[in-house]
């Protein structure tokens, strides 16, 4: 069984910065591609960011809305992702998820695992 759990959240004035974690703990073979997602009230689910491995090289992709101020890394050896945000915005109120596409088995096919998501609240 795997298990993501996200860390970070909370309440922050306008400006601010936070620093979100997820951490996935189980039987784990290999992770691909590592993302947060969040989603306002009323509002689907969208993409922030997303970090993938290459060889040795990290590739980052950002939302529009994002780009400058949010910063996704990764740390392979503790199966962990990280978002550091700053210079937040009301706009960026939402519960944010992070997703792991991973093989638990090699030469299986990869699946995505959701984390259970923590709310970042921004306050003007």
């Amino acid at each position: 069984q795997v298990q993501l759990v996200e860390s970070g959240g909370g309440l922050v004035q306008a400006g601010g910065s936070l620093r979100l974690s997820c951490a996935a703990s189980g039987s784990i073979f290999s992770i691909n591609a590592m993302g947060w997602y969040r989603q306002a009230p009323g509002k689907q689910r969208e993409l922030v960011a997303s970090i993938t491995l290459s060889g040795s090289i990290n590739y980052a992709n950002y939302a529009d809305s994002v780009k400058g101020r949010f910063t996704i890394s990764r740390d392979n050896a503790k199966n962990t992702v990280y978002l550091q945000m700053n210079s937040l915005k009301p706009e960026d109120t939402a519960v944010y998820y992070c997703k792991m596409a991973m093989r638990r088995i090699p030469a299986t096919p990869v699946y995505d695992y959701w984390g259970q998501g923590t709310q970042v609240t921004v306050s003007s």
